[in-house]
C-alpha cells in the first residue's frame, strides 16, 4: 500500500507538471500580401521557430496589406504580435509624420526592434549583349519598371534623378513577364526589388546572361536610401560586386511580449538562420551589420541575446 501511494504521487506530480513541460508561446506574425516575398519569409520564419524551440514556440502568420497596416495595428494588439516594416516608418509613426501626420499614437513608443530580415535590395538588370555597363547607357534603351509597386517607384525615382527622365523608353508589360520579354528582346533591362539573390533575377541570369548596375557613391547619396552591396558571384555571371540600393525591413514587436519571450524569440531566429539560408538564399544576406538599420529601441530580451552573442548594439538603440 505503501509503495503505491508514492506512485500516485509520483503519477500525480508528473501530470501536474506537464502542462508546464508542454506549454506552448503562441506568437502572431503579421507580415505581407500572400503573393508576397516576404509572406514566403514569413511562413520559412513559423518554421524555422518551431523546428528551433521543439515546438514550444508556434507562429501565426497573418496576411497584410502593407507595413503602413502592420505598424497601424501595432497600437491596438497586446501580447505577442510581431510585424514587419522599415524602420523609417517607425520614425513617421513616433514623429506623426506622413502618412501617421494627425494620427498620433503614444502606443507607438511601445514598439520595440528584434531581428533584421532581408532588405528590399534594388536591382537594374540589363541584357548581357545590349552593351549596358553604367546607368548613362540607358539613354535610349526599353526599360521595364513595372507599376505600382516599390521597385517601380524607385525604379522612376532614380531614372528621373541621374537625368534619364524621358531619355528611357519604359515597357508597357507586367513585371512578372520581364524575364520572358528580355528573354525575347522586347526590352533591354528591367528594374526589380525584392530580397536578394532575388528568383526572376536568378532566372534572366540563368537563362539571357546579365549585367546588373552598380551606382556610384554619388548615386547612392542622391536616392537618399541605404547602400547595398549585392557580392560577385550572387547571379550566373555576374563576377564582380554590385553596390546599389536598398529599404531595410525590420521585425518588431511591442513592450507587450515579455522579455523571456523576445529573447527566446531572436535566439532561435539567429540560430535556424543558417537552415534557412541553406534552402532560401535571401536569408544569407541577413547578419549583425543589418541591425545599425534599426530604428528606435530594441526589446530588452532581444538586447540580452545580442549581449551574450557578442553583437555590438549603438547606445541609441537601447
Amino acid at each position: 500500500m505503501k509503495n503505491w501511494i508514492v506512485l500516485s504521487a509520483v503519477i500525480m506530480a508528473i501530470a501536474m507538471s506537464a502542462p508546464m513541460v508542454n506549454a506552448e508561446t503562441r506568437v502572431t506574425y503579421k507580415s505581407a500580401k500572400t503573393t508576397s516575398s516576404y509572406y514566403q519569409m514569413a511562413v520559412q520564419i513559423a518554421e524555422a521557430m518551431k523546428k528551433g524551440s521543439n515546438g514550444a514556440i508556434i507562429v501565426t502568420v497573418e496576411e497584410s496589406q502593407g507595413s503602413v497596416q502592420n505598424v497601424k495595428e501595432a497600437a491596438k494588439r497586446t501580447g505577442n504580435y510581431v510585424f514587419t516594416t522599415p524602420p523609417v516608418l517607425i520614425k513617421l509613426a513616433q514623429k506623426g509624420l506622413a502618412m501617421f501626420k494627425g494620427k498620433a499614437n503614444p502606443k507607438y513608443g511601445d514598439i520595440r526592434a528584434l531581428f533584421p530580415i532581408p532588405s528590399l535590395t534594388m536591382h537594374f538588370v540589363v541584357r548581357k549583349d545590349t552593351g549596358i555597363k553604367a546607368f548613362g547607357d540607358l539613354a535610349g534603351k526599353t526599360i521595364l519598371i513595372g507599376k505600382g509597386s516599390f521597385g517601380a517607384k524607385e525604379g522612376a525615382k532614380y531614372l528621373k534623378l541621374f537625368g534619364l527622365e524621358g531619355k528611357v523608353k519604359l515597357a508597357n508589360v507586367e513585371l512578372n513577364a520581364a524575364v520572358s520579354a528580355l528573354k525575347n528582346r522586347q526590352i533591354d533591362g528591367f528594374v526589380t526589388a525584392g530580397s536578394y539573390p532575388a528568383p526572376n533575377v536568378i532566372e534572366a541570369a540563368a537563362s539571357t546572361g546579365v549585367h546588373v548596375l552598380s551606382l556610384s557613391d554619388d548615386q547612392v547619396k542622391k536616392t537618399k536610401r541605404t547602400r547595398l552591396v549585392i557580392p560577385g558571384g550572387t547571379y550566373a555571371g555576374v563576377g564582380g560586386d554590385t553596390v546599389t540600393t536598398s529599404l531595410p525591413v525590420v521585425a518588431y514587436t511591442t513592450k507587450s511580449m515579455s522579455n523571456e519571450t523576445a529573447y527566446q524569440l531572436t535566439k532561435t531566429y539567429w540560430s535556424q538562420k543558417k537552415n534557412m539560408g541553406a534552402n532560401h538564399a535571401w536569408w544569407n544576406g541577413v547578419s549583425g551589420e543589418l541591425l545599425t538599420n534599426v530604428y528606435g529601441k530594441l526589446h530588452p530580451g532581444a538586447l540580452k541575446y545580442y549581449s551574450e552573442a557578442g553583437i555590438s548594439i549603438p547606445a541609441a538603440n537601447r
